[in-house]
């Protein structure tokens, strides 16, 4: 979760963020 939550900090989007993470996983 640690990881996740840097990279969305990195985007600055958390909504966006969240959802490219998200389907990169998937």
């Amino acid at each position: 979760m640690a990881h996740k939550a840097g990279f969305v900090n990195i985007v600055g989007n958390p909504n966006v963020g969240k959802s490219t993470i998200m389907n990169a996983l998937v």
